[in-house]
């Protein structure tokens, strides 16, 4: 991981908000990188993918999984992993190790139970609904000098722009969006 691919600085500088495009391949994270994003993403389907996409773009490459294999992050800069407390200690170490590490949340007990256990830099706010209401009250409870990475989707220009005046860090969107 070297310093101009960590995701935790990718978002924490500058001015406005972050984004993080979804993407599926090389070719649309060139897409992306050339659109503005400051990282990119590819979840647990395109794991195949994952070198070919971090050969394709200076930027982070962070790879999303729930309850996956821990050793299945080689090519990404940082993963989000989500999933029950027992799994997220017994990945948390081993991750850690290797890349950048953001836990997504769902609600504020599991906030307040991973803030205790993990300590986080970096966190992902969901709602499992994608619900913008339920992703800007975690985020009131993200204590300060933690970054916050909202998980809309496909998030409207009004929505980021939304997070973006609450204080949020970044925002996940699933695609090259209108809105990036």
């Amino acid at each position: 991981m070297t310093a101009a691919k960590r995701l935790s600085q990718a978002i924490s500088e500058g001015d406005g908000i972050s984004l993080i495009v979804a993407v599926d391949g090389p070719d649309a994270a060139r897409a992306a990188e050339a659109g503005g994003a400051d990282a990119v993403v590819l979840y647990e389907h395109d794991e195949a993918r994952l070198d070919e996409v971090s050969q394709a773009t200076t930027l982070p490459v962070v790879f999303y999984f729930e309850e996956g294999r821990a050793g299945a992050v080689r090519g990404a800069d940082a993963c989000v992993v989500h999933g029950d407390t027992e799994w997220l200690e017994h990945v948390h170490g081993e991750l850690t190790q290797a890349v950048e590490v953001a836990i997504r949340i769902d609600e504020d007990e599991q906030l307040e139970d991973v803030l205790v256990r993990f300590d986080p830099e970096i966190l992902v706010l969901g709602s499992g609904d994608g619900r913008l209401d339920d992703v800007l009250a975690l985020l009131s409870d993200v204590p300060a000098g933690k970054l916050a990475v909202a998980e809309l989707g496909d998030a409207a220009r009004a929505e980021i722009e939304e997070l973006e005046r609450a204080g949020c860090d970044a925002v996940l969107v699933r695609a090259a969006h209108p809105a990036a």
